[in-house]
């Protein structure tokens, strides 16, 4: 019985500790503050050892395990009529032992930093944001990037066109911003790229945070100028910062702090989007006539996220139509995000507009 009981107590106890991190934000301070970073930055780097993306791997692992593991299993329990009480034995154990892998991973890597204080709490003041601010944050962006646009490679169809090395860059970045915001100091891993991208692409995905193995994953068939964004996205994540909008509003940070103009632009494109976005969502008319001051330049780069014709020249790939994979991903995340107390679900990525308010347009008495 010990056999059982050894990964039953330790998936229990993973969870509750979990449990206890939603009710208690002390608790998951501490543990975010104190103990996270002796856990991450080890793991990161033993992982970083190799080129390739550990966790895709161990998702791939699992998904054979369940696809050939189980009729296997099956199969050897009708065959082996003397055999099957270990058979079952070593089935049961071996699904204990794979259960509390994932729920100590995800629970210590993942679930308790998400009833921790968030960085925007920890570093700004937020208020209640009049729609003129908003319209003032959309000029201000679109005058910021019309002037990146013209400091950044081009190519031969006036776009973008990324000629730095956008890990060193993105790590640089997160390293600087840790000079005001302390949490963000550390050891940054080489993100790795997704070998099966394609199904990413379908997911409508560009960056993979893996609480499994601390690391930070993107999709390598998007377009190559938003790495830099992506990534320090993703690096957020390992710092702690579990929730989109907050790794949002930290690439942002990063990317506009950034000494290098590509980096910059990047995570500028990125806000702009976002607040465009806002704009013609909430209706705001004010804000219509200062979309016709964004640069053709800005134009050609906004809003890419994959090649033209990509879905055309993978098509062979598509196994699960891609309308398919985007639902089930769709929510299976927004699922994620609501049973972690983040009670918008997916749509927690948009806030990242009002944490760029409090960011420009702080309370007077800051």
């Amino acid at each position: 019985m010990k056999k059982y009981i050894i990964p039953l107590a330790i998936t229990l106890v993973s969870f509750g500790l979990a449990v206890i991190a939603r009710f208690s934000k002390s608790f998951s301070d501490f543990y975010t503050n104190k103990i996270f970073h002796y856990i991450s930055e080890p793991f990161a780097f033993i992982t970083g050892l190799v080129p390739f993306s550990v966790g895709e791997i161990l998702i791939i692992i699992g998904i054979l395990c369940v696809v050939i593991g189980i009729p296997l299993m099956i199969i050897l329990l009708i065959a082996k009529k003397n055999s099957r009480g270990k058979i079952a034995s070593f089935s049961v154990c071996f699904a204990l032992w794979v259960l509390s892998f994932v729920s100590v991973t995800e629970s210590l890597n993942c679930f308790i930093m998400y009833g921790c204080t968030t960085f925007s709490e920890r570093y700004f003041e937020s208020k209640e944001h009049p729609k003129e601010e908003l319209v003032s944050l959309y000029a201000l962006l679109i005058d910021k990037t019309n002037e990146l646009s013209v400091q950044v490679p081009r190519d031969e169809d006036n776009r973008f066109e990324l000629t730095i090395n956008p890990q060193k860059e993105s790590i640089k970045a997160m390293k600087k911003a840790a000079e005001k915001y302390p949490q963000l100091s550390g050891y940054y891993p080489d993100a790795k790229p997704i070998s099966f991208s394609y199904f990413m692409s379908q997911s409508n995905l560009l960056g993979m945070y893996f609480p499994f193995s601390m690391e930070a994953n993107y999709n390598d068939d998007m377009v190559r100028t938003n790495l830099p964004e992506v990534l320090c996205h993703e690096y957020a994540h390992l710092k702690g910062f579990i929730q989109e909008d907050e790794a949002n509003f930290i690439s942002f940070i990063a990317t506009c702090g950034s000494d290098d103009p590509q980096v910059q632009y990047s995570g500028y494109l990125e806000a702009l989007e976002y607040v465009h976005n806002q704009i013609y969502k909430n209706k705001i008319s004010s804000g219509y006539e200062l979309t016709d001051k964004i640069s053709e330049n800005v134009r050609n780069d906004w809003f890419k996220f994959l090649p033209e014709n990509y879905w055309e020249e993978n098509e062979k790939k598509e196994i699960i139509k891609t309308e398919t994979v985007n639902s089930v991903s769709t929510a299976a995340s927004d699922a994620s995000l609501k049973i972690n107390g983040v009670e918008d679900g997916i749509e927690s990525y948009s806030r990242m507009v009002n944490l760029l308010l409090d960011y420009y347009y702080p309370p007077e008495n800051q």
